[in-house]
């Protein structure tokens, strides 16, 4: 588990750079003109692509056990779950209010994270995501927000939260990019089942030319790359921090969708007063983690 040790500061930047990256991929699940459930099937499955043949093409493969390939299993059917939902709450609503409410993530890090590595609550945590809730809370009850696209982000945030702790434990024992191929094939393959379950029969001819360039860049920018690479971080950087920091993503997702998609997206003061509070919690957390002053167990 990540150490109690002062964090090096060129971690959290490049946190912070992954979490930019993030920041595209709400405007680009709106650009895209595919529900909620292809998209994500087209996603995934692009995203593995470049991770199998890299490791088809490595010298040396560990071996695992079925335990382990169930241990993989289990989180990209968490991973692939949560995709569906935050995908399905953009459609449902706009890109800033499913960004925001995505930040609740965070306090289901908090909790989440003692009950998962057995140690205490850490009361500061606890605290952090609470007053995102808040923030949340500022922002849904004046701002326009759908109930059912709030329902669907939420959903989303709780999934996040839960496989990121859970890749928490899994990055101490398995390589990054192992972790990343055989998590992200088993979320296709699960994704798969419910598309031929619900009869949503793929045709390639029928999406948009322009939609298959941002497919390609949802899945192999913001997917391929920055999954494997925020699993390694996990060595480094405790998950609620990892999740605290995934909230900077509605600045950068809200900045991009104004100015894609103009007065759509724009809120009322009240919702950027709440993504300020956000805001300043991500700050105070990284100062804390990075100045050594909080303690992490495992």
């Amino acid at each position: 588990m990540p150490n109690a040790k002062p964090t090096p500061a060129g971690k959290y930047l490049h946190l912070h750079f992954l979490v930019f990256i993030w920041g595209f991929t709400a405007v680009l699940g709106k650009l895209i003109r595919l529900d909620a459930l292809m998209l994500t099937w087209y996603r995934v499955g692009l995203a593995v692509v470049p991770l199998g043949v890299l490791y088809l093409l490595r010298p040396s493969r560990a071996r695992y056990s079925g335990r382990d390939y169930l241990r993989f299993a289990l989180n990209g059917a968490l991973i692939a779950l949560h995709w569906t939902a935050f995908f399905g709450a953009i459609k449902l609503g706009n890109v800033s209010s499913t960004l925001v409410a995505l930040s609740s993530g965070a306090f289901f890090a908090a909790l989440l994270e003692p009950l998962i590595y057995g140690r205490r609550i850490q009361k500061h945590e606890v605290f952090f995501g609470l007053t995102v809730i808040a923030g949340i809370g500022l922002i849904y009850g004046i701002s326009h927000i759908r109930f059912w696209a709030l329902a669907a982000a939420l959903t989303a945030a709780f999934l996040s939260a839960l496989f990121s702790v859970w890749n928490g434990l899994l990055i101490q024992r398995y390589p990054a990019r192992d972790l990343s191929f055989f998590e992200l094939s088993s979320g296709f393959v699960l994704l798969s089942i419910i598309v031929l379950a619900t009869g949503h029969i793929p045709h390639p001819a029928a999406v948009r030319p322009q939609d298959w360039l941002w497919l390609a860049v949802l899945a192999w920018v913001c997917t391929s790359y920055t999954f494997t690479v925020s699993l390694d971080l996990l060595r480094h950087i405790n998950p609620f921090s990892l999740m605290l920091a995934i909230n900077m993503e509605p600045v950068y997702g809200i900045i991009l969708a104004l100015l894609v998609f103009g007065e759509s997206e724009r809120m009322r003061p009240s919702f950027y007063l709440g993504a300020a509070v956000i805001m300043a919690i991500i700050v105070w957390n990284t100062y804390l983690k990075m100045q050594g002053k909080t303690k992490s167990a495992s």
